[in-house]
């Protein structure tokens, strides 16, 4: 079981990045956890992107980061809103910082510091508004199997 995995101290760790990274921007960021990816790993991500509703933000600008921890698979994808305007090499950077941190089994590390790369470049293009600015998705990691 994913939820396992992580110590609480581990998912303090992560909720707070989350938290972190909102009080900045309007954007809202998910994190979802499983023990297994049988499929494409981009293909599972948008599932659960479904899944959580998170394309029903406002102003389509969900970020969701997926992570198997079974079979090593990570990815980190965005809204139509968030790609219409963001780097081509946005999620990639974001890919790679958090990875070095799985290298070593850092899980919660990596989760945070890609979470905070994304809330850096979301604070620029959705900047948080004080006037109306709610957030719309839970702060906690969802799990899967």
């Amino acid at each position: 079981m994913p939820k396992d995995m992580l110590t609480p101290a581990d998912e303090q760790q992560i909720i707070a990045a989350i938290q972190e990274a909102e009080t900045n921007t309007s954007g809202e960021i998910r994190v979802h956890i499983e023990s297994a990816c049988e499929m494409d790993v981009l293909d599972r991500a948008t599932e659960i992107f479904a899944q959580l509703n998170m394309h029903q933000t406002r102003l389509r600008n969900g970020v969701l980061f997926y992570l198997a921890l079974d079979d090593h698979q990570f990815a980190v994808i965005g809204d139509a809103g968030i790609n219409a305007i963001v780097p081509g090499n946005f999620w990639e950077d974001i890919t790679a910082a958090a990875t070095l941190h799985f290298k070593q089994q850092k899980y919660a590390e990596g989760l945070a510091a890609g979470i905070r790369m994304a809330g850096e470049q979301l604070k620029t293009h959705f900047p948080y508004n004080a006037h109306g600015d709610i957030n719309e998705l839970s702060d906690d990691i969802s799990f899967g199997d």
